[in-house]
C-alpha cells in the first residue's frame, strides 16, 4: 500500500491541504504551480472576476491544452505507424530471395 501524506500548496494566495501518495509530492506541486500560473494569468487580464470563475477558465485552459497535445501525438502516432508499415513491407519485398539459384559460383569442399 502506498504511503499517503497531507501536502499544503498554494494556488492564487490560498493554500490547501492535500491528501496525495508520498510518491507523486513533486507532480502535485508542479501541478498546483501551474494551476496557480494559469489562474494569475487569467486574473491579470481583469476580464474573470470572482475565484471559482477563474478556476473554471483555468481548468478549461488546461484541459483545451491538454486535449489539444493529445490530438497532435496522436496524430504524430498514426504517423508513425502507417511509416513503421511502408517500412516493413519494403524490408520483405527487398529480402525475398529468387527460388532459382547459379550453383556454378559454389565450389565443393
Amino acid at each position: 500500500m502506498t504511503d499517503v501524506e497531507p501536502v499544503k500548496v498554494s494556488i492564487l494566495d490560498k493554500e490547501y491541504l492535500v491528501n496525495c501518495p508520498t510518491d507523486a509530492r513533486a507532480s502535485l506541486e508542479q501541478s498546483a504551480r501551474h494551476l496557480d500560473h494559469k489562474m494569475r494569468e487569467i486574473r491579470s487580464t481583469g476580464k474573470v472576476i470572482g475565484l471559482e470563475r477563474i478556476a473554471v477558465m483555468a481548468a478549461l485552459n488546461i484541459t483545451h491544452e491538454s486535449l489539444e497535445r493529445e490530438k497532435s501525438q496522436g496524430v504524430s502516432q498514426d504517423q508513425l505507424k502507417q511509416l513503421a508499415d511502408r517500412l516493413d513491407s519494403a524490408l520483405t519485398q527487398n529480402h525475398q530471395l529468387p527460388l532459382e539459384t547459379d550453383n556454378s559460383d559454389q565450389g565443393s569442399l
